[in-house]
């Protein structure tokens, strides 16, 4: 057996963690071509399905693996590989590979994970998406699941912010899913990453996704949960990210949304309360160049060129202060996404919020 077709048999050995991936390099020595075999195997300690694979490798399926990974250009990185993600490695149950399309690198840099209800509400989508063109122009990677909803929002909005995103795969890389997703996922490939640690196949089986969230939590020095219900998957993401000793952080909503009431216990649990991006960038400043952070907390800096809707808001509010009613009125744009852009401008700069719910623009 080859280094390559080794390493593609750890990969996709069922149930394999990092830590039991050492444990078999260990029991060959350090050999990666002596650890993919029964003899090794059966010195460790390993889940029934990983033993059973390794004793009777499906060789079919790792010619079809090579080729795809070759085909596809697609890396894969094992968890004794210098360039795997160390913040994900201290995680309890890390995957023992993970196969990645786009920058490798991404994966190492400074990161937020940013995660919520798939059908939000326009305001939660407003402000995921504002809120991650922020962390991207401090220089945070945002990393999601590619969902509909807060995920492809947040996503969207890193790119928009010019910075990078990573993609966290339930599914094999060659399945996009959603698959209304193909495009947007293209575009992470090309400014960031597409990761999984399923092999090329594996379907959109609902137990993938909790593990999906692990590996979303342990690449991340925290997770932000934008609109979440008591019951979302975005609480088993948030519950990886304290196991593992990161960061939460939760936006607060009305007490009559039931997509508020997933962030309001993980505020009464502990969770760091957000109500701007300068929360979490602030939070987190100390781990981000100095100089990107200073830019990006500076308000009126920014200079970013600004959005159809954002121009149309500033038209509207012309040059004497006007509440979001009149807003509203002015633009026929939802009150939600109108305040979620206020407090966006108002973060840059560019508005002011003054004494009776009005706002206006500063000189």
């Amino acid at each position: 057996m080859d280094t390559a077709r080794a390493r593609a048999t750890l990969a996709r050995t069922p149930g394999l963690t990092a830590e039991a991936a050492a444990a078999l390099l260990g029991s060959a020595g350090g050999e990666l071509t002596r650890a993919c075999s029964a003899r090794a195997a059966a010195r460790v300690e390993l889940s029934p399905a990983a033993r059973a694979f390794l004793g009777a490798p499906d060789e079919r399926a790792i010619d079809s693996d090579l080729a795809w990974l070759e085909a596809t250009r697609t890396a894969l990185v094992l968890s004794s590989d210098p360039a795997y993600p160390p913040l994900l490695k201290q995680t309890a149950g890390a995957p023992a590979a993970l196969y990645v399309q786009g920058s490798v690198d991404a994966l190492v840099t400074p990161a937020l994970a940013m995660v919520g209800s798939r059908s939000p509400t326009p305001a939660g989508r407003s402000t995921a998406r504002d809120f991650a063109a922020w962390f991207a122009r401090a220089g945070l990677t945002v990393i999601s699941g590619l969902a509909t909803g807060i995920d492809a929002a947040s996503h969207e909005g890193a790119l928009k912010g010019s910075g990078l995103t990573v993609a966290v795969f339930g599914t094999g890389l060659d399945r996009v899913y959603p698959a209304e997703h193909a495009q947007l996922a293209e575009r992470i490939r090309a400014h960031g990453a597409l990761v999984s640690e399923f092999p090329p196949g594996t379907a959109p089986l609902k137990p993938n996704f909790p593990q999906r969230n692990r590996v979303i939590a342990g690449l991340s020095l925290g997770t932000l949960v934008v609109e979440a219900t008591r019951r979302s998957g975005s609480l088993v993401t948030a519950r990886r990210a304290l196991e593992a000793g990161r960061e939460v952080f939760a936006i607060p909503g009305s007490i009559h949304s039931p997509l508020s009431g997933g962030c309001h216990q993980l505020i009464k649990q502990g969770a760091k309360l957000v109500e701007e991006a300068r929360d979490v960038i602030e939070e987190l400043g100390f781990l981000l160049p100095k100089e990107r952070l200073t830019e990006v907390l500076s308000p009126a800096k920014a200079g970013r060129e600004l959005d159809k809707e954002y121009e149309m808001l500033l038209d509207a509010l012309g040059f004497e202060p006007a509440t979001i009613d009149s807003l509203v009125a002015r633009t026929e744009l939802p009150g939600e996404s109108i305040a979620s852009m206020l407090l966006i401008l108002e973060l840059e700069g560019r508005v002011a919020a003054l004494p009776g719910g009005r706002y206006g623009r500063t000189p």
